[in-house]
C-alpha cells in the first residue's frame, strides 16, 4: 500500500510540473489565471483539512504521551536521562536548520511577495512580556481549539497530563479517553493525508503554471541543501554516537542499515520500528531500554522533523521576502521545541509544525504549499534520520545508565 501511495505522489509531481508548464507555455493571461486558481484550490482544501486536525490532535495525542510519562517516572533515571537526551538533539537539530538555512540562502532570490501586500516583516505583536505571557496561557481551551492557537493548547494538555500522573488512580477512563481520541485524531490524519498526492499536483501546478520551469532549479537546490544539512546532523549522530559507544557504533551502524533504507523508502520511520526494537538488543543494548527509549523516542524525538521545521520555515520566509530578528529566531526555536513534542509522530508532522509556526508569526498559512510539492522527498531523508536519532538515543541512554550488556545471539 505504502509503496503505491509512493509512486502516486511521484506521478503526481511529474503531473503536476507538465500542467504546469502547459499552462505557462500554451494559456493567456486570463486562462492562465483561472489555471493557477483551479490548482490552487487542490492545495487550499488540503491545508484546510489540516487546519480542521490540528487542535485535537495535538490535545489528544500530547495529554496521552505524558499520560504515559508516569512509566518514565517508575523507572526514574532512565527515562530524565532519555528526555534530557531528546531535549538537547532536538535544539541541536532546529540550530542545524537555522543556521544552514541562513548561510545557504536557498530561497533568496525567489521573490514570491504579492505586490501590493505590505506584510514583509513577521508580526512582532507577542514579544512583549504582557502579551506573550497571554498569548501563552488559555483563558478557555474552547477558544484555543477554536482558534488553533497551539501554544495554548499545549499548555492546557500539559497540565491535565501532569494532573493525572499525579492522580492515585491515574484517572484511567481519562486517559483511555485521550488514547481513543488520538487513536481517532491519527486515523483521522492518515484519511486527510490520502489527499496529499492531490494537493501535491495542485502545489506544483500552480507554482510552475505562474513562474515556469526555472523554479524547479530553486527547488532542486533547497533539496540539495536541505540534504546537506540533514548530512551534518548524520554526522553528528554519529560522532556522539561513537563518543559514547566506542568501536560498538560500527555495529549499531550495521543493524540499522536496514531499518534506515526501509524508513527511506516508505517516507515512514514507524515502519521501521519493528526491525529497530527486534535489532538493538542484539549490539548489546537491554531489551528493557530498548522498548522504553525507543518508543518515547517516537513522539519526543524526530531529529529529522526538527531540522526540517526550521529550514523549510526560513525557506518559505526567504521566498516571500520576510526577515526575522534574532529575537523571533529564539522564539521560533523554543516555540518549535514545545509544539513539536504535541505531534511528532503523525503522518508528515512537520507540516502541521510549520503551519502553526508561521501563524504565530502572523504570516499566512497559505505560505507552506511553497515547500509542498517536495515534501514527500525530503520526507524520505527525515523519516531515515529519524531512526538514526532514536537508535543512538537508546544505545547512549543504556551506555549512560551502565546496562550495555554483551550482543544478543
Amino acid at each position: 500500500m505504502k509503496g503505491r501511495f509512493a509512486l502516486f505522489i511521484i506521478f503526481a509531481m511529474i503531473a503536476g510540473v507538465a500542467a504546469g508548464w502547459a499552462s505557462h507555455q500554451y494559456l493567456d493571461a486570463a486562462n492562465l489565471g483561472l489555471a493557477v486558481t483551479i490548482f490552487s484550490l487542490l492545495t487550499k482544501i488540503f491545508i484546510m483539512l489540516i487546519k480542521m486536525i490540528i487542535a485535537p490532535l495535538v490535545l489528544f495525542t500530547l495529554i496521552a504521551g505524558i499520560g504515559h510519562m508516569e512509566d518514565a517516572a517508575s523507572v526514574g533515571r532512565v527515562g530524565l536521562k532519555a528526555l534530557g537526551w531528546f531535549l538537547l538533539m532536538s535544539v541541536a537539530s532546529l540550530l542545524i536548520g537555522m543556521v544552514m538555512v541562513e548561510w545557504l540562502q536557498p530561497g533568496v532570490g525567489m521573490n514570491l511577495h504579492v505586490a501590493g501586500d505590505a506584510s514583509t516583516v513577521p508580526s512582532t505583536e507577542g514579544f512583549t512580556l504582557d502579551s506573550f505571557v497571554a498569548h501563552v496561557i488559555p483563558t478557555s481551551i474552547i477558544k484555543a481549539m477554536a482558534d488553533n492557537e497551539i501554544l495554548q493548547i499545549v499548555v492546557f494538555a500539559v497540565f491535565v497530563g501532569t494532573a493525572i500522573a499525579m492522580l492515585e488512580k491515574k484517572s484511567p477512563r481519562v486517559m483511555e479517553l485521550a488514547e481513543e481520541g488520538a487513536a481517532i485524531m491519527l486515523k483521522v490524519t492518515s484519511i486527510v493525508m490520502t489527499f496529499a498526492p492531490f494537493a501535491i499536483f495542485g502545489a506544483l501546478a500552480s507554482t510552475v503554471a505562474k513562474q515556469g520551469l526555472p523554479i524547479l532549479v530553486t527547488y532542486a537546490k533547497f533539496m540539495g541543501e536541505f540534504y546537506a544539512a540533514m548530512g551534518i546532523l548524520w554526522g553528528l549522530l554519529i560522532g556522539l554516537g561513537f563518543l559514547f559507544l566506542g568501536g560498538r557504533m560500527l555495529k549499531l551502524l550495521g543493524v540499522i542499515r536496514e531499518p534506515a533504507l526501509l524508513a527511506f523508502s516508505t517516507a515512514s520511520s514507524e515502519a521501521a520500528y519493528p526491525k529497530l526494537l527486534a535489532g538493538l538488543p542484539t549490539v548489546g543494548i537491554p531489551r528493557k531500554i530498548v522498548s522504553f527509549v525507543l518508543p518515547l523516542g517516537y513522539s519526543f524525538n524526530l531529529d529529522g522533523s526538527m531540522i526540517y521545521c526550521t529550514f523549510a520555515t526560513l525557506f518559505i520566509a526567504q521566498a516571500y521576502g520576510v526577515h526575522f530578528t534574532v529575537a523571533q529566531k529564539v522564539m521560533m526555536l523554543f516555540l518549535l521545541v514545545i509544539t513539536s513534542k504535541g505531534i511528532a509522530g503523525v503522518p508528515r508532522a512537520s507540516l502541521v509544525v510549520i503551519m502553526a509556526t508561521l501563524t504565530y508569526f502572523g504570516l499566512p498559512d497559505s505560505w507552506i504549499a511553497l515547500v509542498l510539492g517536495v515534501d514527500h522527498l525530503l520526507d524520505m531523508g527525515r523519516s531515515a534520520t529519524n531512526v538514526v536519532g532514536n537508535s543512538v538515543a537508546s544505545a547512549v541512554v543504556a551506555r549512560w545508565e551502565g546496562k550495555l550488556d554483551e550482543p544478543e545471539a
